[in-house]
Parts: C-alpha cells; sequence; structure tokens
C-alpha cells in the first residue's frame, strides 16, 4: 500500500513538470536548452564545432566532428530537449588523417600554452575551438575581445597549417546575436 501510495505521488509530483515540458518554448530558451546538451556531451572536445540554428522547435546542427559516433549522439541528446519538435542534423565528419591529428594537438598546444589563454585552458569546456580540415585549421568558438581574438590567430599561425581562418567571436558579438532569437 505505501509503495503505491508513493508511485502514485510521484506521478502526481511529474504532471505539472510534463505539461510544462510540453508547452512551447522560446527560441532562445530551446537554445539555450540545446545548447548546453551539446556542450556537457562527454566526448565534445575543443576539435569539434557544433553550431545551432532553432526556428520554433525545429532546431538544425551544423558543423564539424572528429568521429562519427559524435553525429548521432549529438542528435540523440537534443531531440530529447524539451520544446524540440524536430532536428535537422547536418553534422559532417572530419576525415581521418594523422597529419591533421598532428596539427589539432600543435594548434592547440600554441594557443593554450600561451599565457594569455591559460585562464581558457583551464576551463572545463575551453573556449576556442580548433577544427583542422586537410591542413587547413579553423578557430571558432567565443573570446573576450578582440584583442584575444587576434592573438589566437597569430598563435594558430605558428604551426604548419596550409591556412588559418579565424572564426572566433567576442562576447559583446554573441550576445547581440542572442538578442535577435527572442
Amino acid at each position: 500500500m505505501l509503495r503505491k501510495l508513493a508511485v502514485a505521488v510521484a506521478g502526481v509530483m511529474l504532471l505539472p513538470g510534463l505539461a510544462a515540458a510540453q508547452a512551447p518554448r522560446g527560441n532562445l530558451d530551446v537554445f539555450n536548452r540545446v545548447s548546453s546538451e551539446v556542450l556537457t556531451y562527454p566526448r565534445y572536445t575543443v576539435f569539434d564545432d557544433v553550431s545551432i540554428a532553432v526556428d520554433g522547435g525545429a532546431v538544425t546542427l551544423t558543423g564539424k566532428v572528429t568521429m562519427p559516433y559524435k553525429v548521432k549522439d549529438i542528435e540523440r541528446r537534443v531531440s530529447d530537449v524539451p520544446g524540440v519538435t524536430s532536428v535537422r542534423n547536418e553534422i559532417t565528419v572530419l576525415p581521418v588523417s594523422n597529419f591533421d591529428d598532428a596539427l589539432r594537438y600543435q594548434v592547440s598546444r600554441a594557443i593554450y600554452g600561451s599565457p594569455e589563454f591559460r585562464e581558457y585552458a583551464a576551463m572545463v569546456d575551453p573556449p576556442i575551438h580548433i577544427i583542422v580540415d586537410s591542413g587547413r585549421v579553423t578557430l571558432t568558438g567565443v573570446v573576450n575581445s578582440n584583442a584575444e581574438r587576434m592573438m589566437a590567430q597569430s598563435l594558430a599561425t605558428t604551426v604548419n597549417a596550409l591556412s588559418v581562418v579565424n572564426r572566433l567571436k567576442t562576447d559583446a558579438e554573441v550576445e547581440a546575436e542572442l538578442k535577435t532569437l527572442d
């Protein structure tokens, strides 16, 4: 009898939460929840980059990851987010290459080994992502200032990359983009 009561109470306690989970959510709320799912994915590293677009409950994932299983894992995590009605997964897998792997670590050491970025290096999810595709480096993520953006690019060009593209954004630029979501 006591066991049945506990289950019934738990069921009643979950009903308001279930109703709230099914209520429509704003783009910014869904974006924040989806971002959290991507960033807390245990196998998401500084060598992966996933971008998120939200339109109502429709989420589009783009970007590049280092391993094929990450594509489906991330999609699965995102599809379980309250407020997400559909997921269009356009994440691609970077080619396997020993040269690219070595280049990833060289760029990572150059940036995160620099005194200017040691604070970032100590973070659980460092904000500068290093995407290497066939010897070409792309920096993505968020830094505090334009000076940090330029410093990261300068450090990345010290290695033997074919090219370095800097797509880093500043905190202010990201805040302005987020304001357009809702």
